[in-house]
């Protein structure tokens, strides 16, 4: 996995507790509007399409446990001030999107004087049913991600994405976000293989 991030310089003044997306309706006719409990199910289904489309795996069903576990974390987001959960819902009322951000704290490394609180916005899911792809949705859940960022004084956004993936990256890196680092992965074993017949 690759993982980008942008500085967005960003300098607000004051924050408000709380972030509300107003029902907001791009040009259309789609409404960008907070998640709502009873929209989690639709989402954990729409995470399902994102990893298998990732992975280029064919469609099957998720494990109960693994339904069950989406769920439990999704909901978990609902109500947290540091995250914001949102969909895309036609006219009909049906969803065809989401976007998924939480605001990531570190603190400084270095000895200085003060303690100093770096916060980045980490965009975890986007997603947009296909079918309705290229018609003005992304950029209004994305808009959205980042006012939210900018009202957590978060400095920079992060993401990852399947190296494998060149219409994510496409999008991303149109969008200004810059390669910053690489996630590599391995099995275990395999690992544990490699250690043992080194040399050193």
């Amino acid at each position: 996995m690759q993982i980008f991030f942008a500085a967005l310089g960003m300098g607000f003044a004051t924050v408000a507790r709380e972030f509300h997306v107003v029902r907001k309706q791009t040009n259309r006719g789609f409404v960008i509007r907070e998640a709502r409990e009873e929209d989690l199910p639709v989402m954990v289904g729409f995470l399902a399409k994102l990893a298998l489309h990732v992975t280029g795996a064919p469609p099957h069903d998720l494990k109960e446990s693994e339904y069950k576990r989406l769920i439990r974390t999704l909901h978990s987001s609902l109500d947290d001030p540091n995250k914001l959960l949102i969909v895309a819902e036609s006219r009909r009322g049906d969803l065809v999107g989401m976007g998924y951000i939480y605001v990531w704290r570190s603190q400084g490394i270095w000895e200085q004087l003060e303690a100093t609180e770096f916060k980045s916005g980490v965009i975890d899911d986007v997603w947009v049913e296909p079918e309705f792809r290229k018609l003005g949705i992304f950029k209004a859940l994305l808009r959205d991600l980042v006012d939210f960022a900018e009202q957590h004084h978060a400095s920079e956004l992060i993401l990852e994405y399947s190296a494998s993936n060149l219409e994510a990256k496409a999008a991303w890196t149109k969008l200004g976000f810059e390669t910053t680092g690489v996630r590599a992965a391995a099995f275990t074993s395999v690992v544990k293989q490699a250690v043992a017949e080194s040399k050193q």
